[in-house]
């Protein structure tokens, strides 16, 4: 079922969560123990995340380097196809921009929609490692503009090559990303906010926005949106912290600020009560929200569910 039949249906706030694939080599197991873990809380949906490849240098022998691509954590659209066969529980795949072609990407969507999976999170993705700023691929998608625009043509039939005939259209529900205090690379929240809306005009369907500590930037985000014409469903993305060297990894990987109650909370405590600290700040962020009527709650797991477990246990 799609993410915006989902909502439209609930009675209440949603559950739903953000999985990593395992790093190349480990098995799905321990995706299986994570939604075993929170299966009590029904999910409706699961993301499932998408890594572009890296750059590495190896010695080749002969005194010199050799430039290798690798993909850390490949595997998406196998672990979705895993977790709708055995849980049947609808998932989302991230499909991103960098290392894609368009071609690549259509052939990504086909797969998808073989398998009959018909939710979709586009985003544009991170520039890799070893460049300043991200550069997208020869024949590629430079922006989630442009990338909502490709599946809303696959949506109506027109795929890349124009002399097909007899074509099949796909049937995706689009959600993209929302950034409550801003996208890092935007020169200002009135000029983001205008991209935002270029997508949902584009057709893109629901909202799901970046980490956030202090309620108000969510409330303040949707009040924007909405005077900005944007109406769809805006869901509010959450990660609980569980370790006091966070205070800088999340602001300086994911741009945020951290409300100054927490951070002294946090740079008070022993090392061992930073989790619960975390998690009852996460749990009262969620009974506001769930308060206010926000469609759901979506979880960054970052392949740790316990914490999850115990804020769910809470609130749901």
């Amino acid at each position: 079922m799609k993410v915006t039949e989902r909502l439209k249906n609930a009675s209440n706030t949603l559950f739903s969560i953000e999985i990593l694939p395992p790093l190349k080599g480990q098995n799905i197991d321990s995706i299986f123990a994570t939604l075993d873990s929170v299966r009590t809380f029904e999910p409706s949906f699961v993301n499932v995340t998408y890594h572009r490849e890296e750059f590495v240098f190896r010695d080749a022998g002969n005194g010199l380097l050799e430039k290798r691509t690798i993909r850390k954590r490949p595997g998406t659209v196998g672990i979705c196809a895993a977790i709708k066969n055995k849980y049947n529980i609808d998932p989302v795949p991230h499909i991103i921009c960098g290392g894609f072609t368009k071609e690549d990407t259509e052939n990504a969507l086909i797969d998808l929609h073989f398998l009959e999976i018909d939710n979709v999170l586009l985003l544009r993705g991170d520039a890799i490692k070893s460049e300043k700023n991200f550069t997208p691929e020869k024949n590629g998608n430079a922006y989630t503009v442009d990338l909502v625009q490709q599946v809303v043509q696959m949506n109506k039939g027109i795929y890349l090559d124009e002399d097909l005939t007899e074509v099949d259209p796909t049937n995706f529900c689009i959600g993209v990303a929302g950034y409550p205090e801003k996208h890092y690379e935007a020169p200002s929240f009135k000029s983001d906010l205008k991209w935002l809306k270029a997508k949902i005009d584009l057709g893109a369907e629901y909202i799901v926005t970046q980490m956030f500590f202090d309620n108000k930037k969510y409330f303040d985000f949707v009040e924007k949106c909405r005077a900005a014409g944007i109406t769809v469903p805006i869901i509010p993305g959450l990660k609980p912290i569980q370790f006091k060297s966070q205070l800088k990894s999340l602001p300086k990987n994911f741009h945020i600020d951290i409300p100054d109650d927490l951070v002294d909370a946090i740079e008070d405590a022993p090392s061992k009560n930073i989790e619960a600290i975390g998690a009852e700040w996460c749990i009262q962020q969620c009974k506001e929200l769930k308060a206010a009527g926000v469609p759901a709650l979506h979880f960054y797991t970052m392949g740790k569910a316990e914490q999850i477990v115990k804020i769910a246990n809470a609130v749901f």
